[in-house]
């Protein structure tokens, strides 16, 4: 049951699903709250290395007009989506890997 422990004394999968609550905002907090537990640790990174390239490409198009909203408006429902795809999956405890920011996320991580 090592492997289920965490920083703050909860469930590893609910404390996953939390990494992806804010974006990469609670992906950050846990990354500093949870040192032991990979599969958190996985989770908080992937949530950062996802949301806040999502983030910041959204505010810099947004800028743009007409065609810039239209391409934030686009991202922001993309992002909506994978966010709920990625709690789902985090819950049920699949340590489910997105293509790009999965794999730097186990670079950074060590898994």
């Amino acid at each position: 049951m090592e492997e289920n422990k965490t920083a703050m004394g909860i469930s590893q999968n609910l404390e996953a699903l939390l990494c992806y609550s804010l974006g990469w905002i609670t992906g950050i907090i846990f990354l500093i709250v949870e040192k032991e537990n990979k599969f958190v640790r996985f989770h908080a990174m992937q949530s950062i290395a996802t949301f806040l390239p999502i983030f910041i490409a959204a505010t810099i198009v947004n800028i743009l007009p007409i065609l810039g909203q239209l391409i934030a408006l686009l991202l922001a429902v993309f992002s909506m989506v994978l966010w709920i795809v990625l709690m789902y999956e985090a819950y049920k405890g699949n340590k489910f890997k997105l293509p790009y920011s999965g794999d730097f996320a186990e670079k950074q991580i060590g898994i």
